[in-house]
């Protein structure tokens, strides 16, 4: 429908146009719409001509516009068939007309109506028609009044017309209708690979039309005889003649030629199976092109232009490419004319053209192959693939005979490189002529380059199409190379390599050696290895070994000849300077390092055909590999560059690692090798080896050192990565390096010792022994003997060459090597090894006989390799053997550390036997732990092998070897070892046996443990004893270091170990300690033994005498001995008590005893014993009764009593406590009753409060309380010491309940140092206090309560001391803690009624005493600092918060004149503001205020009505009464008392403090609320206590009536605030007298 729309709109616009010139096309229009409007389709309109008659009726009036809407019109009918083929005459009529116009726009519609005509179904059939329609188009486009946008339309629509014919040919003749050629232009890629890979896949298109004889037929339909015709006329014109068909006389020669190269191009289908078309192709074109591209005529005109030139050689390279085949004689003619054409003296650009189309040819492998199988394969006919590659071989060449040869290879590599980078080369518009030149030439040089590699890239591309037929065997491949070639591919391939390789080689090699360009480079060495890998694909040695001798000349140049025949020459003499300095400088090239990955890349596909070429290949490899490791070896980038950083932060550093990454790859591949392949690689590493071998150990080099380093290592990591065929190449790896360990020099003997030591490593940790130490020992089947015999060869063989070089050489440094690869081979396989280790022992007992040191040395690392992971591995009867051969070394004089580490593996032994024990006697509970070294194993295979090892080798163990003689033979050995004279031996021969006893004692028999005992373990202890008090006491002289001034330096030695005695004491400490882990491990099972007590006996003599040695090491390692056995034994019940008494006994003898002993070790001996005693409570509570907790404590008390006998020192006694002490602090809270002693607790806080400041007087609880106020109050305000009551010394009350004044001189001689135990023992009693059980503690709770008072009170004597805020802090926790016992409503039955009352009385006393007597009173100012003082005020506030909070607010059990008491002494407290004169206010500290103020605080949140709870607590109203009472007398005085002092002060101002008082008491007066029940302790008139009990009164304000004579004297005073304080309160008074509401009810 939109088509039908858009043609309407044509005739509309055409109606308008006519509408006054032309009536009748007006009317043709109009009638036509209406037509139109009748039909509904296209189709309609083929039958109905009136709509294209009016078309073509404006076409005939040739108006230019209307014939363009009629050409439009026509246009869109055409393209929408609406046309009938029977109006196609018409229509070219008109079109011819048209074309004769002079408008341009007309001849434009023309031209495309031509075009939409041949894409239409009005395709023409006839050939009047189809002449008829391409006329017009040659007409336009050689008329000459044409504008070029016409012409170039014109040719356009020809050569589009000329398609489409040959389109509709082609589906007219049923052939494919694809476009198969590269449509006349030659499409280049980044690279000859890339043009290469392209050609194959246009190849592979082009196989699809290939012509068959067989196939091609003479008849042609219609449309292809219009073809045939228009190609005959196009040859004709091209050719220069005329057109007959088209009756065209000439156009030009280039546009016929350009349509018959498009032709030729793109359909040779049409030509390859049409023979009328072959014909005009063989007998027409070929003749025409023959002509064009003869050199020997001149020719004239167009003919002879270049762009003539280049179309007749594309059309001849397309015959040569698409026909070659078919037409033998024509393309072997054109062939050889082109390669003529590169000989002769031609334009440049002629020759140009020509190695284009020739490197064309060698790009393309179908081209390249169909030619060589046409031409050089067939004797008849010319070598034209030979001669081609001969020709671009002669351009390249001809570089040398150049005087710009320089220039042309800098533009050639210029070339390459915008190749590389997709970039096209061109050259720049204003070069000089000159440059032209060397460019053009340059570009000739590349084409031919490109044309070489092409060839190879081709040869390389059909090598590997022949491998994928099944035709050649990749080298990859296990097999031998056939003695003949039979697949068709691969012999073309292997004739084309031998013919073209050597002249490809020569060109090649040249431009390599000359051109330093990165893209050129690489392209040519890219080609290097594709001919290389074909050559060894098709095993055509001399090619591939003339390509691999020139490619190494090309990686790295180092004078190795040189060298080696001036060493040859002259062994003895230098190597002059000048080769040294070029042998050091070595410098890779861009060009060196590709060289190098392509000499890698070739390799590693070509090894196993390499064969002899390996030594060439390895010589290059050493090269680089001095290379790599030389420190002056650099990159050429690198080397021009003076500023540029280290070698480490550059670019040459990443280009030696990939090498160095390459090169080990390369011989890791090995294993990827024929076994040929492999030998000859190792043949030809010894042959490089041995060719470097010195005849004496002069004349050697640098060079060839490195390059045996090289063959020896390659030689190994082949070795390694054949482990699994090691067999056939062991001999001859092995056999060179026994060569060089024999070798006169040094250098070679480690090189070779170290070979050795890897290869004998690497073969041992192959799989086929993983596998046996996996497998079965002692199954027996065929196979399995089969492989432990073929695997017992090869251990032996493995293991020999160390037995040879150790036992064939008198060389120490040989000897050296064989042990210390002896080691390795140990420590990383002993586990494997099986049947070597008779030699190997024998070769380690022979080593321990040696003199020199380092030989023992390395042989006893063996030895302890073998005894710590070895031991399962060991065969069954070399047990003994391996205990004599490590107690030889254990003995050996030589080294000390070798004797102290073979004492350990003594250890090690006889755990390893003991653990046979288990196993043996509990066989099938479990399986024991091997040694560490299975863990670095496989697990699943060590599993197996554990299992079947312990079934069979351990049982062997135990049936050939006695275990418990093994045993007894270690420890007698360790017992000689510990009477040794060295310090060190014996010391770790007794550590080591006992912590053998200790850690196998359980696996231990009886009578051994007997022997053990009696024949090792107290006769150790009496030697060391007996050698303790025997041995000199002379001072030693450590190890002389040399001399300084004359005289001998020697090694210092310190204090404690610098006499034999000493060292002795310390052998004595081990040996109690092992005795103590004994006791501690095994005492049940000791004391079973007989004679056992007396040997305990024994030992607790040895403790008791061991304080006066005066050895303080060993007395504490005594004590530590007894104390560690029955704390052990008797938490789990296994100490008797006679055991414990005697330890008791011991105890308190030392303790008793203690002062006649005056040495430092007595005092620490005490404190470890109170150590003791603290945790043998603990951890035997259930031994202990009351008589023996007793008695623990008297010996405690004894101690620390001793301790505070005063010293002569008491200033330095005065800084810290003394041992004693804070050992009975650290250990007071161990010493707590157990649950079943609670009886003891009031005993034992007796004993803890003997320590704390008591009273003189024993009457202290007669003291009457008033006297106790009277006093406090007397106290000066000075701040002066004066002491209250007690004095500062220690009450120290027995059970027996003696006493012992404390005297003045006690006082003055120790009392800093008893307040300073004082200090730290307040916090340790309160805390027992409060764990302590609940009756006890209650009975001594006044005693406790009241000496903590007294510990309140030194702060008159110690302001800035601890000790009484440590006692204010107790207090104030035991009250918190305790106040709920004390309970009225559910008191604590176990607390009688006395004792509470007692406690309360306590209580108030010290409340009384400290508050009033040592609270908020005045202190020197330089007594205490700002922040102690903050503190010390905190804490005052602390105690009145637990007084007025905790205990008066609380329901306490307490007597109503200890409530009295209570709340009298805050009364007294607040007192202190008013009761003092203004002038002494104003001097009075601002705490003290504060403090006094707090007070009053207090009284009135007593008074106060908070909530009905209040009054419902009996207690707490009782308080409430009592504190009402003195809240109005105490706010009564401060009231009359202001007014006194302002009266006296007359104008003058009220002190800060006082003036603050009467406010707050206003303010609060003002805020309390009383409780009815505590307004009836009011002094009120009894009509007013009748109103105040009335009920609904709960909150009054009945207080205020008892003070308002004073609030009437207030109105008069000076101060305005208390003026309206007064206001408030008289305004108040009267709302509580009902007067202010009855105010307001008379003004209502």
């Amino acid at each position: 429908m939109a088509f039908m729309a858009v043609l309407e709109s044509d005739l509309r616009a055409l109606s308008a146009e006519a509408r006054r010139r032309y009536p009748a096309v007006k009317d043709g229009a109009e009638h036509a719409i209406l037509k139109l409007r009748s039909m509904s389709s296209p189709s309609e309109i083929v039958h109905n001509e009136d709509i294209l008659c009016i078309f073509l009726m404006a076409c005939e009036v040739k108006i230019t516009k209307l014939s363009v809407i009629g050409l439009s019109s026509l246009q869109k009918l055409i393209s929408h068939d609406a046309v009938a083929p029977s109006a196609l005459k018409e229509i070219l009529l008109t079109l011819k007309e048209h074309a004769e116009m002079s408008d341009e726009t007309v001849q434009l519609k023309t031209l495309q109506t031509i075009l939409i005509i041949f894409q239409s179904r009005l395709h023409p059939e006839d050939e009047e028609d189809m002449a008829q329609a391409l006329i017009i188009c040659l007409r336009l486009l050689e008329h000459n009044r044409s504008s070029d946008s016409v012409r170039n339309t014109a040719a356009a629509t020809f050569r589009q017309a000329v398609a489409l014919i040959f389109d509709h040919v082609a589906r007219a003749e049923s052939l494919p209708a694809g476009k198969f050629g590269s449509g006349g232009h030659v499409f280049r890629s980044n690279s000859v690979t890339g043009d290469v890979n392209r050609s194959i896949h246009r190849a592979e298109e082009s196989d699809i039309v290939s012509g068959d004889p067989s196939m091609m037929r003479e008849t042609l339909t219609k449309a292809g005889k219009l073809g045939l015709r228009l190609l005959e006329d196009l040859t004709a014109l091209a050719a220069g003649g005329s057109a007959n068909w088209l009756n065209v006389s000439s156009i030009q020669r280039s546009f016929a030629l350009d349509i018959l190269e498009f032709v030729l191009s793109n359909y040779a289908a049409v030509f390859r199976t049409l023979v009328p078309y072959e014909q005009v192709l063989r007998h027409q074109i070929c003749s025409l092109l023959m002509t064009s591209v003869r050199t020997n005529v001149e020719f004239e005109g167009e003919a002879g232009e270049p762009s003539f030139r280049r179309l007749v050689l594309r059309s001849v390279a397309h015959i040569i490419r698409l026909y070659s085949s078919s037409l033998i004689t024509e393309c072997e003619v054109f062939l050889s004319m082109l390669v003529r054409v590169t000989t002769l003296d031609l334009p440049l650009w002629h020759r140009i053209l020509v190695l284009e189309i020739l490197r064309g040819f060698c790009v393309e492998v179908r081209t390249i192959r169909v030619l060589f199988q046409n031409f050089d394969m067939n004797p008849r006919n010319t070598n034209v693939v030979e001669n081609m590659v001969k020709a671009l071989a002669r351009v390249v060449s001809s570089l040398q005979d150049q005087e710009t040869s320089e220039e042309s290879l800098a533009a050639v590599a210029g070339m390459f490189s915008s190749k590389a980078k997709g970039i096209e080369w061109s050259l720049d518009n204003d070069a000089s002529n000159a440059a032209v030149v060397v460019a053009s030439e340059a570009h000739a040089i590349t084409l031919a380059i490109e044309g070489l590699l092409g060839v190879v890239f081709t040869v390389a591309t059909l090598t590997d199409e022949a491998v994928d037929f099944g035709e050649l065997e990749s080298p990859r491949f296990d097999c031998d190379p056939p003695a003949k070639l039979t697949g068709k591919t691969a012999v073309l391939c292997f004739s084309l390599v031998d013919s073209t390789w050597l002249t490809i080689l020569d060109a090649l090699s040249l431009i390599l050696a000359r051109s330093q360009g990165e893209a050129i480079v690489l392209e040519i060495l890219k080609g290097y290895q594709a001919f290389t890998q074909a050559c060894g694909i098709l095993h055509a040695i001399e090619p591939l070994n003339s390509f691999l001798a020139s490619l190494c000349k090309f990686t790295i140049n180092i004078p190795i000849e040189v060298e080696r025949k001036s060493v040859l020459q002259s062994p003895g003499s230098r190597r002059p300077e000048s080769l040294i300095d070029q042998r050091d400088s070595i410098v890779l090239t861009p060009k060196n390092v590709q060289a190098l990955r392509t000499l890698f890349n070739i390799a590693h596909r070509l090894h196993n055909v390499l064969g002899p070429s390996w030594v060439l290949v390895l010589e290059t490899l050493a090269a680089l590999d001095r290379a790599i490791h030389s420190p002056h070896a650099t990159t050429q980038e690198v080397s021009t560059s003076v500023l540029r950083l280290t070698r480490e932060s550059s670019g040459q550093y990443s280009d030696f690692n990939i090498l160095s990454s390459l090169n080990c790859q390369l011989f890791e591949s090995s294993a990827l090798m024929h076994m040929s392949a492999v030998k000859s690689l190792l043949s030809a590493l010894c042959q490089l080896s041995q060719q470097c071998l010195p005849g004496t150990s002069t004349g050697f080099g640098l060079a060839s050192s490195q390059r045996i380093s090289f063959s020896v290592e390659r030689m190994i990591s082949i070795l390694v990565n054949n482990l699994h065929r090691v067999e056939p190449l062991w001999d001859l790896v092995v056999g060179h390096f026994l060569e060089l360990a024999e070798n006169s020099n040094q250098h070679l003997r480690n090189m070779g010792l170290d070979a050795l030591d890897q290869s004998i490593c690497a073969v041992l940790g192959s799989d086929q022994f993983q596998q046996y130490a996996s497998s079965n020992p002692l199954e027996e089947s065929h196979d399995t003997e089969n492989a432990v015999t073929g695997l017992r060869s090869l251990e032996c063989a493995v293991i020999s060459p160390l037995r040879v070089l150790y036992f064939s050489t008198q060389s120490i440094d040989v000897r050296a090597g064989s042990l210390k690869i002896l080691l390795h081979v140990l420590e990383r396989h002993g586990e494997k090894l099986h049947h070597s280790w008779p030699d190997i022992l024998q070769m380690l007992r022979s080593v321990a006989q040696a003199p020199e040191k380092d030989l023992v040395t390395l042989g006893f690392q063996s030895l302890r390799v073998i005894m710590n992971d070895g031991l399962p591995s060991i065969p069954v009867d070399c047990f003994q053997v391996c205990i004599d051969v490590t107690g030889a070394y254990s003995a050996q004089k030589t080294e000390l550390n070798i004797s102290l580490t073979a004492i350990g593996l003594l250890w090690t032994t006889t755990d390893f036997i003991v653990k046979g024990l288990i196993h043996g006697h509990t066989e099938g509970k479990g399986s024991v732990n091997m040694p560490s070294v299975f863990g670095r194993i496989d697990g699943e295979k060590m599993e197996n092998a554990e299992v079947s090892f312990r079934k069979h080798n351990e049982h062997a163990v135990l049936n050939i070897v006695n275990p418990d003689t093994l045993v007894i033979s270690i420890f007698s050995l360790l017992q000689t070892l510990g009477a040794d004279d060295r310090p060190e031996v014996r010391n770790s021969a007794v550590r080591t046996l006992f912590q053998t006893l200790g850690t196998h004692g359980q696996k231990l028999s009886q009578s051994i443990w007997e022997d053990c005992l009696w024949k090792y373990v107290f006769p150790t202890l009496d030697r060391a004893s007996h050698m303790a008090a025997t041995s000199s006491r002379d001072e030693w002289h450590g190890k002389e270091l040399g001399t300084r001034g004359g005289k001998a330096v020697h090694m210092l030695i310190h204090h404690s170990r610098n006499t034999a005695q000493k060292q002795w004491d310390e052998t004595l400490v081990l040996v109690l300690g092992g005795i103590a882990r004994l006791l501690r491990s095994f005492f049940p099972q000791l004391r079973n033994l007989s004679n056992f007590w007396s040997g305990w006996q024994s030992l607790l003599i040895f403790v008791r005498n061991s304080i006066s040695s005066g050895s303080k090491e060993v007395a504490l390692a005594a004590i530590n001995c007894l104390q560690t056995t029955i704390i052990s034994h008797s938490l789990k019940g296994n100490l008797p008590m006679p055991y414990l008494e005697s330890v008791l006994d011991i105890y308190k003898h030392i303790l008793l005893e203690s002062p006649k002993y005056t040495s430092n070790t007595a005092g620490k001996v005490k404190q470890e014993i109170l150590h003791g005693l603290g945790d043998l409570l603990v951890q035997a509570q259930s031994m202990f009764d009351n008589d023996m907790y007793r008695q623990l404590l008297e010996v405690v008390h004894v101690s620390v009593k001793q301790a505070m006998v005063p010293s002569d020192n008491i200033e330095a006694e005065s800084e810290c406590l003394p041992p004693m002490q804070r050992t009975m602090l650290e250990i007071l809270p161990l010493l707590c009753p157990p649950e079943h002693l609670s009886s003891m607790w009031s005993y034992f806080l007796q004993e803890i409060l003997q320590y704390l400041p008591r009273s003189q007087s024993p009457s202290h609880d007669e003291e009457d309380t008033t006297e106790k106020s009277r006093v406090a109050e007397s106290i000066p305000r000075t701040g002066k010491a004066i002491k209250h009551e007690t004095q500062n010394g220690v009450a120290s009350v027995s059970p027996r309940q003696t006493k012992v004044l404390v005297t003045s001189a006690t006082i003055t001689a120790s009392g800093t140092q008893r307040y300073l135990f004082a200090e730290k023992l307040v916090p340790v009693l309160v805390d027992i206090i409060v764990h302590a059980t609940a009756v006890e503690k209650y009975l001594l709770f006044p005693e406790i309560i009241q000496v903590l008072g007294r510990c309140m009170t030194t702060r008159r004597d110690t302001p800035d001391g601890s000790l009484w805020r440590l006692a204010v802090e107790g207090f104030n926790r035991l009250l918190v803690h305790d106040i709920s016992r004390l309970s009225m409503n559910q008191p604590d039955p176990s607390i009688s009624r006395p004792t509470r009352v007692r406690i309360w009385k306590e209580v108030a006393d010290v409340y009384e005493i400290f508050l009033v007597g040592y609270c908020g009173r005045a202190l020197p100012s330089n007594t205490l600092s700002a922040a102690a003082l903050k503190a010390d005020e905190y804490l005052e506030m602390a105690i009145l918060d637990i007084l007025g909070d905790k205990i008066l607010k609380s329901q306490i059990d307490a007597p109503i004149d200890i409530l009295q008491r209570l709340v009298s002494t805050l009364d007294r407290c607040a007192s202190r503001t008013c009761s003092l004169p203004v002038e002494t206010v104003e001097l009075l500290p601002s705490h003290c205020g504060r403090f006094s103020l707090t007070c009053l605080q207090k009284l009135f949140s007593l008074t106060s009505y908070d909530s009905e709870a209040d009054i419902c607590n009996s207690s707490r109203s009782v308080v409430s009464k009592i504190a009402i009472a003195v809240l109005m007398e105490r706010c009564e005085n401060i009231l009359n008392r202001f007014l006194i002092d302002e009266n006296n002060l007359g104008e003058r101002p009220l002190p800060t403090a006082r003036l603050e008082e009467v406010i707050y008491v206003l303010q609060e007066l003002a805020r309390l609320i009383i409780h009815p029940d505590t307004a009836s302790a009011l002094p009120l008139n009894p009509h007013l206590k009748c109103d105040v009990a009335k009920e609904g009164n709960q909150e009054k304000r009945s207080h205020l009536f008892v003070l308002y004579p004073s609030f009437c004297e207030l109105v008069i005073s000076r101060e305005s605030i208390v003026r309206d304080l007064v206001q408030v309160l008289l305004r108040l008074t009267g709302e509580e007298l009902g007067l202010i509401k009855l105010k307001q009810t008379l003004k209502s």
